[in-house]
């Protein structure tokens, strides 16, 4: 395994267990703090989030509807960009405890681009969908 590889593989870890931290109670604000100022995200809803107001408001969107999840990064493959950046992308599989307890598993392609800034990896770039049943033809 390329050291580069081992660092993108060691640092995605950390951002996963910090996003799993933070959603382990909905937390929007540590949610939105996993990502940089300028991030860009697409989730599961309709629409574009850019920045961390935008991508706040997404994670609170599901409050009241979402209690807890945790995410498991699967099958990642990694491009070095520099040595404090890399791109990440594999399948993301999600365990969501909705309300009334109820449980909801979801797998979804992942698409990340991690950052370390001031010392610390974040997410700049997310885009997760769901693996379309045939080509868009």
């Amino acid at each position: 395994m390329h050291k580069s590889t081992d660092v993108a593989r060691s640092a995605l870890a950390v951002v996963q267990a910090s996003w799993n931290l933070s959603a382990r109670n909905w937390d929007v604000d540590a949610l939105t703090a996993v990502y940089t100022d300028d991030a860009l995200f697409f989730g599961g809803r309709p629409g574009h989030a850019v920045g961390p107001r935008a991508i706040r408001e997404y994670f609170a969107s599901y409050e009241g509807v979402i209690e807890s999840a945790t995410l498991e990064l699967v099958e990642q493959h990694f491009i070095p960009v520099t040595d404090d950046c890399f791109l990440a992308q594999g399948f993301g599989e999600f365990l969501f405890v909705l309300g009334g307890s109820r449980v909801s598993r979801s797998r979804l392609r992942t698409t990340l681009l991690i950052v370390r800034q001031q010392n610390e990896w974040k997410i700049r770039q997310h885009h997760f969908s769901a693996s379309p049943e045939s080509p868009p033809i």
